[in-house]
């Protein structure tokens, strides 16, 4: 299994990375993210269709297991 991964944000034009191995599973960006689509579910952090790459989930990270990039365009 990836130890991180992406996922192309509401807008198409930033991305989530989530880094597995760095992540705690705290729950805190779960409670500030304004659309609700982060969700802990058993050990892992899922991320919703809804996300819009705001990045408010990875300044309140305290690991820094969380970083909004721009899509790179391949």
């Amino acid at each position: 299994m990836s130890k991180s991964f992406r996922v192309l944000c509401a807008d198409c034009t930033r991305m989530l990375q989530v880094h597995r191995e760095i992540c705690g599973y705290c729950g805190c960006c779960v409670s500030v993210c304004p659309e609700g689509a982060l969700e802990l579910i058993d050990a892992y952090l899922e991320v919703g269709d809804s996300c819009t790459g705001c990045g408010i989930c990875a300044k309140v990270c305290p690991l820094g297991a969380l970083e909004v990039t721009d899509e790179v365009q391949v």
